[in-house]
C-alpha cells in the first residue's frame, strides 16, 4: 500500500497530466486558444 507522501505525489503527477493534455487539445485547436486569456495558476489573467 502507498505511503500518504506516494499518494500526494501520484495526484499532482495526475494534475499535470490533465494540464498537459488539455494544453495539447487546445493548441490543436488551433488560432481559437490566441483569442482566450491565459489564466495563471492564481486565476488571475496573463
Amino acid at each position: 500500500m502507498a505511503a500518504a507522501a506516494d499518494l500526494d505525489e501520484i495526484e499532482e503527477v495526475n494534475a499535470n497530466c490533465i494540464l498537459m493534455a488539455n494544453l495539447q487539445q487546445a493548441s490543436a485547436s488551433g488560432t481559437q486558444i490566441d483569442s482566450t486569456p491565459v489564466y495563471d495558476s492564481d486565476g488571475s489573467a496573463e
